[in-house]
């Protein structure tokens, strides 16, 4: 790390002092899934007409019955944002996360796994309504994975759920792009950013998907300019969000709107814009990208570890890239390595 890097300083508004007296280093919000995966191979795929490597959304029917067929399979709690937290965990962070779950099974696991994390989880679960939702994963031998994921309960936020206790008594609030499909869960996330402002708190935004920027541009949009301080995006994500021809112009036309963009590129690296200045983070090799699933969700809890700890920009791209390094190296999306001690052992964490 170079001398003189640019230090964080929480961005701007209140001042450290306050951020040092929060419970909480980051809350995030987003939906609440449990993953099931298992390994099978390119026949079980065909036999369903299954694209491999794709994604496709379905009903709870069609959950239910392809999860009859599954092999052996590991359940854990996951979405993307919840992906973040847990890896924010890792480090070492003090986390929350609001998403919705039903009283059923699946939300007894989900309930379950993420609060064996250490992380402050209290959404009260549904009692009526939609299941709670699942992401079927199927991984073949060359490590592609094959999702079908019902959304069940977990696109059912609304302000109700958002509990300004936990809001209040965070350092960041993370929110999940993926969740603005519904009017009610954008409802929410304006409230979150809202009481977010009022306790001091800094607004971090994932931007989650293009196609789900495409369907929401406008309403992402004025979220960015309105509620987020911080935005995270990938290059196809934010060249979305402001139809620009190139990365960089998408990236000045983010400083308009938000005070800092986190910007990933695979395996071009990160830029990391604020202030009127750039930071260039390369990606941390790897020997195989076994699972590519989840390293911008990695890259996230990395990156805000360091905000929350104040550390130089160029630290906390460091971080971010380490922890969706060790992501991708093994099939899921939820470290396997104790994040903490792996950036100690590279230096970048004392």
């Amino acid at each position: 790390m170079p001398a003189g890097a640019p230090q964080c300083r929480i961005l701007n508004g209140r001042p450290n002092e306050d951020m040092a007296a929060k419970t909480y280093d980051v809350v995030g919000i987003g939906n609440a899934i449990v993953d099931i995966i298992a390994r099978c191979d390119d026949a079980f795929l065909s036999k369903r007409d299954l694209d491999k490597g794709f994604m496709r959304l379905i009903d709870a029917d069609d959950a239910a019955s392809l999860y009859e067929e599954m092999g052996p399979a590991t359940e854990r709690s996951g979405g993307s944002v919840a992906n973040s937290i847990a890896g924010l965990a890792s480090f070492g962070a003090s986390c929350g996360f609001i998403g919705r779950v039903a009283a059923d099974q699946f939300g007894g696991i989900f309930r379950h796994d993420i609060r064996s994390l250490g992380i402050e989880y209290a959404t009260e679960p549904a009692v009526d309504g939609e299941p709670t939702a699942r992401c079927l994963i199927l991984v073949t031998p060359d490590g592609e994975r094959t999702m079908n994921t019902f959304l069940g309960a977990s696109v059912d936020l609304t302000a109700a759920d958002i509990d300004p206790h936990l809001i209040g008594a965070a350092k960041f609030v993370y929110l999940e792009g993926y969740l603005f499909d519904k009017d009610a869960a954008k409802s929410a996330f304006h409230e979150a950013a809202r009481l977010a402002k009022e306790s001091g708190a800094k607004v971090a935004l994932s931007l989650s998907d293009p196609f789900c920027v495409d369907r929401h541009r406008e309403d992402f949009r004025a979220l960015v300019k309105d509620g987020a301080d911080i935005v995270f995006a990938n290059e196809k994500e934010i060249t979305s969000l402001y139809e620009t021809n190139t990365f960089l112009e998408a990236a000045d036309a983010a400083l308009q709107d938000c005070e800092m963009a986190v910007l990933t590129r695979s395996e071009a690296g990160s830029l990391i814009v604020s202030n009127g200045e750039a930071t260039e983070i390369p990606a941390d090799p790897v020997s195989q990208v076994v699972d590519a699933t989840g390293a911008g969700d990695l890259y996230a809890a990395g990156f805000l570890y360091g905000l929350a700890r104040r550390l130089p920009l160029e630290t906390c791209g460091r971080l971010g890239s380490l922890a969706a390094a060790e992501a991708i190296s093994h099939i899921g999306a939820r470290p396997e390595t104790d994040l903490v001690e792996l950036a100690k052992s590279r230096g970048l964490l004392p």
